[in-house]
């Protein structure tokens, strides 16, 4: 009877102590788990050169982003809406289901085949602050990516085209990359033989210079309640 008695008057103080421990923070127990949490949705918008023109589809802008951003430890899902050959008057005309329901944040690259084309540069600014004011209106996060127009159509054609870019961003406070094709345009060993259109190793380049505003663009779609993942 004694025996027992003490063994219940120990096990008592120990689940005394216990108690005590974890309520002073000091039981450090571990985590229960639970479900992993979804990756942030990017979808990167444009034409031939997020679409990954002449290229492996794990060469493209969207497939090399994607794996970038895993190497540094963030959780993110990119799709790849680009479409050689669009402009923004093609590009606003698939908006509905190029950027699907859920998507967080957004690339949004074009307005390169409008100045070859010579298409006039109100027109597709026009359409870019359209498609602007309707990701605006779902909530989701924009990295403005900007273009520069050619010099065959003249000086103020140029200048036009080029600065419609930085006055969309500061008009409706996006971030912005002022050009897509910063250190790559006109590098034979990082476009394609049409010196057009990088190449594998000139996409790589382009990951590698916006992704500070990528990762500036995810740290605003936490901001906004989004889960992001990283480790770094």
């Amino acid at each position: 009877m004694i025996g027992a008695r003490r063994m219940r008057q120990t096990r008592l103080w120990l689940q005394v102590g216990l108690m005590a421990l974890m309520f002073n923070g000091l039981l450090l127990l571990p985590a229960l788990p639970g479900k992993a949490e979804p990756p942030v949705k990017l979808v990167a918008f444009g034409d031939s050169l997020t679409a990954g023109y002449l290229l492996k589809p794990d060469e493209s802008f969207p497939a090399q982003l994607a794996k970038a951003l895993a190497a540094k430890g963030y959780s993110v899902d990119v799709g790849n809406a680009g479409v050689s050959g669009d402009t923004t008057t093609a590009a606003l005309e698939r908006f509905e289901w190029a950027i699907p329901p859920g998507t967080e944040a957004v690339i949004l690259e074009l307005g390169a085949n409008d100045a070859l084309r010579g298409q006039p540069p109100a027109e597709a600014k026009a359409n870019l602050e359209t498609i602007i004011t309707r990701l605006k209106e779902r909530n989701v996060a924009i990295l403005l990516a900007g273009m520069r127009a050619p010099t065959n159509w003249g000086p103020e054609y140029q200048r036009e085209f080029d600065a419609m870019y930085a006055d969309l961003a500061a008009r409706h406070g996006l971030i912005l990359f002022p050009f897509f094709l910063d250190g790559v345009a006109l590098d034979k060993t990082l476009n394609l033989d049409d010196g057009l259109h990088p190449n594998a190793k000139g996409i790589a380049r382009i990951v590698e210079n916006i992704m500070p505003k990528v990762e500036e663009l995810l740290q605003q779609v936490n901001a906004t309640g989004a889960t992001l993942q990283s480790k770094s």
